[in-house]
C-alpha cells in the first residue's frame, strides 16, 4: 500500500491494518506526516504538528502491537487534537497569542485517547475563542478548505475538519457548542458527532460555554468516528453500532429554523434534506415532514450562554488580554458584564425548551434538517467581522444546530452531495439522549447506500 492510500485509510482501516501487522504503526504515521508536510502550508490546518512525539508514540505503539495488545481500539492510529483542548506540554493556544502557554496535563479526552493507543500528530487550528463559524485568525492566518481553498472549512473546528478531508490523521477530535462540529464537517464531506452531552469528557474545561459545548469526533467514515467514540465513552460498542444496519424508525424532516435565527436556506441545502428523508424511506424507515416545537426563548438564551462562555473563557485561561483580536475583548467584555441574573434565567430556561423540544421524540426516532444554512464563506471574511457584525451574523448559517445543544441531545453531520459549486453539502440527525449509537448505526446505513468516500476534494488534487 502507498503512502497516499495509507494516510487517506483512515483510523478504523489503519488500526486494523495495524492490528494484523500490514502495516507498522510507524508506517502510518509516516505516511501521515509526509503529507501533513506536503498538504499543511497551504492549508493551515495544524496550529502544531508534534513530529518527534509522533514518532515516538508510534514506535511505543510497534512494541505494544509485537506484544500482542490487541485491547486498544486505537492501536498506533495518528489523531489530530483541536487547540482548545489540552496536550500535556504544548500551549492550549486557542487561536491566540494570549494564551497562558504549555500545559501540565492532558485533558481527559486525550488521556481516553492515548489509552486507546491513539499517536497524537498535532494539534489543529481554531478561530480566536472558537467564536467563529470560520477558522480566521489573525495569530496563526486562515485555515482553507480542501475543497476550495479559497473557502474556509468553517468554525470552530475548521483545523481538524480540513486535517480530516486532506487526510492528515485518521481521526480528529472537536469540540462542539453551537454547530462547530457539524458546520465543518457539513462543508468538508465528512462525517461528525455531536455526542449527548457528558458522554465524552470535556474535563478540565468543564460547563463549558455555560454547559453548551461538548468534544466530538471528525472523521472521513462513520467506522472511524466509531473507533473514537469507543475509546472516549464508557460502555464503547460504537464500532459494533457502525457495523449493523438500525431497526426501522420514525423519522421526522423538517427545514424549520428556531425563531430569531432568521436564516436563508439554499436550494441545494433544502434539496439535500428531502433526498435524505426520501433515501431513508427506500431503506425501509417510516419518514414524515414534522417540525419540532421551538421555543421562542432558545435563541436570546442560547445567545446570553455563549456571550458568557467566551467571557468565562478569557478570564481563566487568557492571562495576556491585551493581545486578543478587538472583537474578542469586546464580546468577552460584555459576557463578563452580563447580570448575574440574566445568565442564570438562560441555565435555569434549559429544563423547559428541553422539555417542549423533546415532544417531537414522543412520536418519532430521528429528525432531519439542514446543517447549514449555505455553503462556507469565503476564508479571511468572517475574520474581518467587527463586533456588531459577529453580534448580528455568528449564527446566521447555524440556524438548526444550536438547539441540540441547549438541549443536550446527540447530533450528526452527514454527507449529502454537492452543491451547485461542486462543495459539499451535509445534512444534521438528531437523536434522543443516549441514542448516539443510533445515529451511528443510521448514519453508516446512509453511507452504504450512497458512499461519499469516493469523492475527492479539488483543491488539493
Amino acid at each position: 500500500m502507498d503512502a497516499t492510500t495509507l494516510a487517506l485509510a483512515g483510523a478504523a482501516e489503519q488500526a486494523r491494518l495495524i492490528r494484523a501487522k500490514e502495516v507498522s504503526s510507524r508506517e502510518v504515521v509516516e505516511a501521515t506526516l509526509a503529507r501533513i508536510a506536503q498538504l499543511d502550508p497551504t492549508l493551515n490546518a495544524f496550529r502544531v504538528v508534534l513530529v518527534e512525539r509522533a514518532l515516538v508514540e508510534a514506535q511505543q505503539a510497534d512494541g505494544r502491537a509485537g506484544a500482542g495488545d490487541a485491547s486498544r481500539p486505537l492501536l498506533g492510529v495518528p489523531v489530530a487534537i483541536k487547540d482548545d483542548v489540552d496536550v500535556a506540554g504544548e500551549a492550549t493556544a486557542w487561536g491566540t497569542a494570549a494564551h497562558a502557554g504549555p500545559v501540565a496535563q492532558d485533558a481527559e479526552a486525550v488521556r481516553r485517547l492515548r489509552a486507546a493507543g491513539a499517536v497524537i500528530v498535532g494539534k489543529t487550528l481554531v478561530p480566536e475563542l472558537t467564536m467563529l463559524p470560520a477558522t480566521d485568525t489573525t495569530t496563526f492566518g486562515s485555515t482553507r478548505n480542501p475543497w476550495d481553498l479559497s473557502r474556509t472549512p468553517g468554525g470552530s473546528s475548521g483545523g481538524s475538519a480540513a486535517a480530516m478531508a486532506a487526510g492528515l490523521a485518521g481521526v480528529a477530535l472537536g469540540s462542539d457548542g453551537a454547530g462547530s462540529i457539524r458546520t465543518p464537517s457539513a462543508w468538508t464531506g465528512l462525517f461528525g458527532l455531536k455526542p449527548t452531552r457528558d458522554r465524552v469528557p470535556v474535563a478540565p474545561h468543564d460547563d463549558a460555554w455555560q454547559g453548551l459545548s461538548v468534544n466530538g469526533p471528525l472523521a472521513r467514515r462513520v467506522a472511524d468516528a466509531a473507533l473514537f467514540l469507543d475509546a472516549t465513552i464508557d460502555g464503547g460498542g460504537f464500532a459494533d453500532a457502525a457495523a449493523r444496519e438500525p431497526r426501522p424508525l420514525r423519522v421526522a424532516v423538517s427545514t424549520k429554523a428556531m425563531p430569531g435565527a432568521l436564516p436563508f436556506l439554499g436550494n441545494e441545502e433544502k434539496r439535500a434534506v428531502h433526498a435524505t428523508g426520501e433515501l431513508l424511506r427506500s431503506l425501509g424507515h417510516e419518514v414524515v415532514e414534522r417540525d419540532p416545537d421551538y421555543p421562542k426563548s432558545l435563541y436570546p438564551a442560547g445567545l446570553v450562554r455563549v456571550l458568557r462562555g467566551v467571557g468565562d473563557d478569557v478570564g481563566a485561561a487568557m492571562p495576556h488580554p491585551e493581545r486578543l483580536e478587538t472583537r474578542t475583548r469586546r464580546v468577552a467584555a460584555i459576557g463578563a458584564a452580563l447580570p448575574a441574573g440574566l445568565v442564570r434565567w438562560a441555565r435555569q430556561a434549559e429544563a423547559v425548551q428541553t422539555a417542549q423540544l423533546l415532544r417531537l421524540w414522543d412520536d418519532v426516532d430521528v429528525l432531519v434538517t439542514p446543517c447549514a444554512a449555505n455553503g462556507p464563506y469565503r476564508a479571511g471574511a468572517v475574520g474581518r467581522w467587527g463586533t456588531p457584525q459577529y453580534l448580528a451574523r455568528g449564527a446566521e448559517r447555524l440556524s438548526w444546530m444550536p438547539a441540540w445543544n441547549v438541549t443536550g441531545q446527540p447530533a450528526a453531520a452527514v454527507p449529502a452531495g454537492l452543491d451547485d459549486d461542486g462543495l459539499p453539502v451535509g445534512v444534521q440527525l438528531v437523536g434522543r439522549h443516549g441514542d448516539d449509537a443510533l445515529l451511528v448505526s443510521l448514519s453508516a446505513q446512509v453511507e452504504t447506500a450512497q458512499p461519499w468516500i469516493g469523492r475527492r476534494p479539488g483543491g488539493i488534487a
